[in-house]
């Protein structure tokens, strides 16, 4: 989505720094790495192997896996753990292997699966850490990639949320078989993707390489600027002389934006320095269209500040 500019600005040199043009110390301190996880260990327990194999004080995994399930876990470190939440509301995409109980009949399994493409309804199973309620979740893609006797290898891409082991289940009562998932790995989450993953060995490696031979492009390669975790949300540009006060905890006023992309009001949005640097996520209070008109007034309340206070010099 391109930017529209509401305001020319232009930003001062002496502050502030592109994310892609932060040393790789600073990327340890305010990094992401897109984490190819393997089946076994929680991901409470991978964040604690990333920390301690960086050396750091804290990592922490943005969207939980459950053990036997494998593929895109997005760890955040240090600073970086704050901007973590940003992903709670990415669309997320699995590659599922489901086993049917009985007779698989591939025209009928085609007919059932274009059910549930759109909204579904989903109660959380027994062991979920959310409330049991009903709820409306939407299924973006639903393909069958291959089926082989009972067994149906299939991508959903998906509205966070969404349980792929209740929807295994739902489609084997929906086919009056029955169904279970017998294997899950999640493919894609927000922007991180399983092409771009590294896995804990290569973490290791880039990092030895760079601690004994001085080497960056591995760490580099595998430590990302923490703003990946912002790249699906709509963007506000802000002008130098508002970004102290956003890192206050101040709500974004009108006379401090300079470019946005498209959103409505309501939408998560993320305030970015005119460097691109991630300074707030917030709470959109108008929409894009009317944004660009306010000569007054507040366009976001700010709920996470992402930048620390004194970055920029104040404007306030």
């Amino acid at each position: 989505m391109d930017l529209i500019v509401k305001s020319e600005a232009s930003t001062d040199p002496s502050h502030g720094t592109p994310p892609d043009e932060r040393t790789v110390e600073e990327l340890l301190k305010r990094g992401v790495v897109n984490l190819d996880k393997l089946e076994g260990p929680t991901s409470h327990q991978v964040s604690a192997w990333v920390r301690d194999m960086l050396k750091l004080a804290r990592a922490g995994h943005a969207g939980t896996l459950d053990p036997n399930v494998s593929g895109v876990l997005p760890i955040a470190l240090e600073r970086a753990t704050a901007a973590a939440g940003a992903l709670s509301e990415a669309d997320k995409e699995y590659v599922c292997l489901m086993q049917v109980h009985g007779y698989l009949d591939g025209d009928r399994l085609g007919r059932v699966l274009e059910r549930f493409r759109g909204e579904i309804f989903q109660t959380p199973p027994l062991k979920s850490a959310v409330k049991r309620r009903r709820r409306i979740r939407r299924i973006y893609e639903l393909d069958v990639l291959e089926t082989r006797g009972r067994y149906v290898l299939f991508r959903v891409g998906c509205e966070a949320g969404t349980y792929i082991r209740k929807l295994c289940s739902d489609v084997g009562r929906a086919l009056g078989t029955g169904a279970h998932m017998q294997d899950l790995r999640r493919t894609r989450a927000g922007p991180f993707s399983e092409e771009d993953a590294v896995t804990l060995h290569d973490l290791r490696d880039a990092h030895v390489f760079h601690e004994e031979d001085g080497r960056e492009t591995e760490l580099r390669s595998a430590v990302l600027p923490f703003e990946r975790m912002l790249d699906h949300l709509p963007s506000v540009l802000i002008r130098d002389s508002a970004v102290d006060a956003i890192c206050h905890g101040a709500d974004l006023a009108a006379p401090g934006v300079s470019m946005l992309q498209g959103f409505e009001k309501g939408d998560r949005v993320a305030i970015l320095s005119l460097k691109g640097e991630g300074v707030a996520v917030a709470r959109a209070l108008v929409s894009s269209r009317d944004a660009l008109e306010m000569e007054h007034g507040l366009v976001a309340d700010t709920e996470r500040v992402l930048m620390e206070p004194g970055t920029y010099p104040k404007g306030w």
